[in-house]
């Protein structure tokens, strides 16, 4: 199933490419309009291989309060953040691509700061696990945790970003990275959904016990707040490893 999802997602890259040289070589907008929305798919796709920081998303929302339409607002940070953190990067700072990127695409900078951040957010979970009355998150609390799980860029959007500029077709890139931004949402929103689904569902059937079901909050916010911490300190710890 996985490499059957790495093949189509390759097949997607590859026709892009060649609709961009076609486009700068002149072939005007038909074609590669007609083949735009195909970045959907694209996106949807890449969003289900590892990575994407879907396991920051379900986790904390598995230890959360946070109902559908906001866990939504949290999916689409992290969507809109991790994109547009690839095409930040390629239009204001490509020179720096080849210094501060490796390993096909990723960042072992962006991605301990984004690591840490989680970490303290994790900490301050945890604190709240077990200090407070009620595990009640502030508003806002979600959309920080998309930005921060977000902020390791998106490697295949920023390597169309650069394939379309190499070519001097800048727009290109910017209507791909659109619309793979679409289907990654797709994606991490069905992810947002379904941990939101099954934490409600355990939720109602411990209604009738009111103790246990703020025992329990408690307790799932604690080891959510645990598994960020533990997320960030093994990729600090692998990073410092390895410079």
């Amino acid at each position: 199933m996985f490499q059957q999802i790495v093949d189509v997602q390759r097949e997607i890259y590859l026709a892009f490419a060649g609709h961009i040289k076609a486009f700068a070589a002149g072939g005007g907008w038909a074609a590669f309009l007609a083949f735009l929305p195909m970045g959907i798919v694209f996106g949807a796709v890449h969003a289900m291989t590892p990575g994407h920081s879907k396991s920051v998303l379900a986790t904390y929302l598995a230890g959360s309060s946070t109902k559908a339409h906001r866990a939504l607002f949290v999916s689409l940070a992290l969507s809109v953040t991790h994109v547009a953190m690839a095409v930040l990067i390629a239009l204001l700072a490509l020179p720096l691509v080849s210094n501060s990127f490796v390993d096909a695409g990723s960042s072992p900078v962006l991605e301990v700061v984004s690591r840490g951040l989680l970490g303290l957010i994790g900490i301050w979970m945890l604190l709240s696990a077990v200090f407070r009355q009620a595990h009640v998150h502030p508003e806002g609390e979600g959309l920080l945790v998309g930005f921060v799980a977000g902020l390791v860029p998106c490697p295949l959007t920023l390597f169309v970003m650069t394939f379309a500029m190499i070519h001097q077709v800048v727009v290109t890139g910017l209507l791909f990275a659109l619309t793979m931004m679409i289907g990654v949402a797709l994606t991490l929103s069905l992810v947002a959904l379904l941990a939101v689904f099954f934490r409600e569902r355990i939720s109602h059937l411990m209604r009738t016990r009111p103790r246990l079901l703020a025992a329990a909050s408690r307790l799932t916010g604690g080891l959510a707040g645990a598994a960020l911490v533990g997320v960030a300190a093994v990729e600090i710890s692998n990073w410092i490893t390895t410079a």
